[in-house]
């Protein structure tokens, strides 16, 4: 039987209102009841910290027992001074859920819904609208008070003419942030999260810097947020620097609001490894920032699953919470605490 690998980082809380559902048949009733592992269905009276729970040496009959028993009386409690902003993904749609219980921990949501896209000189469109829910953004707010709600807003299906083409016109560029300011305003979006760095190859970046800044000063003039997905500032797996240099945080830390800094994914399918070594994520952060003078506008990226890898498929595949629990169900297997990397690992046969 292969061999199979998983990294995962010990996150309880991405799994605090996690659960699983099994159907067993009549046959396997007996058997699959000596073997099953026990859940709590209650709530907790205190946190996952004073209960000890937040471990090197976790059992894998501990973390199915507890998974779901968070501490209601903590659930919105903030324990960052700084800006948290969580991201609520179409592959894992339980964020939704985490938000309405959780979103006191949130200075910022980020779900992912938007597209804009080029359709001529001067001509702009957001797409995605029908996946806006107006109630489930006004439950959140509710429940957590002075919460940002900023979309992710991907430039899709741009090409390098029509980059070239905005760059070119301050008209072209003004009329991309009136878009934008728009449908904020009529969807009640409190700014965006825009994803576009990673589209374009280094030597264009200086267009897109000018166009990030005019964006930006047109959303702070309708009191909105301009938040930029980045890459990580050293390549995986290398020394070499990312194409998000030192000398472009220093043109845009003053005009942004924040960057959502993508410090995880390190490994690849061919070199399986741990999902976001401490020492890297460090290191990301430092090279970008080595004189802290714009620290505190850095959302470092935190993955809230891990990786499964397989000897015989030679790939690699998500594991979110629910699957978590499931294979710590049907294969208890011992949890290894690689203290470089600050990441647990498994090992299982299939």
């Amino acid at each position: 039987m292969p061999a199979m690998k998983a990294l995962l980082r010990t996150l309880w809380l991405a799994l605090a209102c996690g659960s699983v559902h099994t159907t067993l048949s009549k046959s396997d009733a007996k058997k699959a009841a000596s073997k099953t592992l026990l859940e709590k269905t209650q709530l907790a009276d205190k946190p996952v910290q004073d209960r000890g729970l937040v471990v090197t040496n976790p059992r894998a009959e501990d973390v199915v027992l507890e998974h779901r028993s968070y501490c209601a009386a903590k659930a919105r409690e903030r324990h960052v001074a700084g800006d948290v902003l969580g991201y609520v993904t179409p592959w894992n749609s339980h964020g939704y859920d985490i938000a309405k219980v959780f979103g006191g921990k949130f200075t910022h949501i980020s779900p992912v819904w938007l597209q804009i896209k080029r359709r001529g000189r001067e001509l702009f469109e957001v797409t995605g609208l029908h996946d806006v829910d107006q109630g489930w953004m006004r439950t959140v707010r509710k429940q957590a008070k002075g919460l940002r709600i900023v979309p992710r807003l991907l430039f899709e299906g741009w090409s390098h003419e029509d980059f070239h083409s905005v760059w070119d016109s301050e008209d072209e560029i003004e009329e991309l942030s009136k878009t934008m300011v728009q449908v904020a305003k009529s969807q009640h979006f409190d700014g965006f999260v825009v994803e576009v760095w990673g589209q374009l190859p280094g030597q264009e970046h200086t267009g897109l810097i000018h166009m990030l800044t005019h964006m930006a000063e047109a959303l702070h003039q309708a009191r909105l947020l301009a938040v930029l997905v980045i890459p990580p500032a050293v390549i995986p797996g290398t020394d070499q620097l990312g194409t998000f240099t030192v000398k472009q945080w220093e043109q845009l830390a003053p005009v942004l609001d924040g960057f959502s800094l993508m410090t995880y994914d390190y490994p690849t399918a061919q070199q399986p490894g741990p999902n976001a070594p401490l020492s890297w994520v460090r290191a990301c952060v430092q090279v970008l920032d080595p004189k802290a003078q714009w620290r505190s506008k850095i959302l470092l990226g935190l993955n809230f699953y891990g990786s499964d890898y397989s000897a015989s498929r030679g790939g690699r595949e998500p594991v979110v919470g629910t699957r978590y629990i499931q294979m710590l169900k049907e294969h208890r297997p011992q949890m290894v605490w690689d203290s470089q990397a600050a990441e647990h690992y498994f090992e299982y046969k299939k």
